[in-house]
């Protein structure tokens, strides 16, 4: 692991595989044969759960807590609190539970304290508002909002809204 800094309070699984250039903050648990690419910012206080792949270049803020099953592809920035789920029907007694897949496309962009339920794509360059609940798969280059989510209007590459394309 070259040029990688981990803050002293982070705790890091010798398993996990980082790229060189990340850096790891302040109390932030990286699980076991997780994958962090390249130049990744992983913020303080975040948990990336075990077999978690995250692509290079991504941000990933304060608090977000990212569970077995999902997967970021690069470019893509998760916002403060955000946070992913893995299983479909939640109970603490179930022992035989499975892990349902979660994938975030490149450039897509989570707004804080969002929520990603399991099971679902974020297109390429998709952008999630703040605060969204997210439980149906987002198109490339789609803004939605809301609770549950739904289609507001197009944004370009850089996050701009495109003036005639829009359900607002």
């Amino acid at each position: 692991m070259v040029d990688i800094f981990i803050h002293p309070t982070a705790n890091v699984s010798n398993d996990a595989i980082i790229g060189g250039g990340t850096k790891i903050w302040i109390n932030s648990q990286i699980r076991e044969n997780s994958k962090i690419g390249t130049k990744c910012i992983i913020s303080k206080d975040t948990y990336i759960d075990v077999n978690v792949i995250i692509g290079n270049n991504c941000k990933i803020q304060n608090g977000v807590s990212i569970y077995h099953g999902v997967t970021i592809e690069d470019d893509v920035f998760v916002g403060p609190n955000a946070c992913f789920t893995n299983d479909k029907v939640p109970r603490a007694f179930d022992t035989e539970w499975k892990i349902t897949p979660t994938r975030i496309k490149k450039g897509s962009s989570i707004g804080a304290n969002s929520t990603i339920v399991c099971g679902i794509t974020i297109g390429e360059y998709a952008m999630i508002a703040a605060g969204s609940v997210v439980t149906k798969d987002v198109e490339p280059y789609s803004l939605v909002m809301g609770n549950p989510a739904k289609h507001y209007s197009y944004v370009d590459k850089m996050g701009n809204k495109i003036e005639g394309k829009s359900n607002a």
